[in-house]
């Protein structure tokens, strides 16, 4: 038993090291992209497939100076090189111009795009619930529903 403990403690340790990295890498693409001017991000997480995470650094007037994005299933993952956007105005940008990248990618480029509309026009991006708060929601409305 002692020796399990051990592995998952020791599994547990290196999964966050490795977490580490992963979000120091995010971070200095952010802050590679924010001298650029704004970013606009869009994500689709991965539960059992691979995550996807892309960040456009877009002008004054919405044209994407550059683009990044990180796909991948583990803590591996690193932000590489989006082609495809450099100078199209983000607004502009249509499923045409998605046809060239997997399904994961598109979904984070919608994103991304909404994302950048909703804080524009001076919304705000509504936090997303993580599964736990999901499931711990649905269960107090059955049981709500129940009384």
């Amino acid at each position: 038993m002692f020796i399990v403990m051990l592995f998952m403690a020791a599994a547990f340790m290196i999964q966050l090291a490795l977490g580490y990295f992963q979000i120091r890498n995010f971070t200095k693409t952010y802050i590679e992209l924010r001298r650029k001017g704004k970013v606009a991000i869009g994500r689709r997480p991965g539960k059992f497939r691979a995550g996807t995470i892309v960040l456009f650094a877009v002008n004054n007037k919405g044209d994407i100076l550059d683009a990044k994005k990180m796909q991948g299933v583990t803590v591996f993952a690193k932000f590489k090189k989006l082609k495809g956007f450099e100078n199209k105005n983000i607004l502009s940008i249509n499923d045409n111009d998605l046809n060239n990248f997997n399904k994961l990618v598109r979904i984070a480029v919608k994103d991304a795009i909404h994302n950048y509309k909703v804080i524009m026009n001076g919304g705000e991006i509504p936090e997303k619930l993580s599964v736990y708060r999901r499931i711990i929601t649905k269960a107090e409305s059955l049981l709500m529903a129940k009384k």
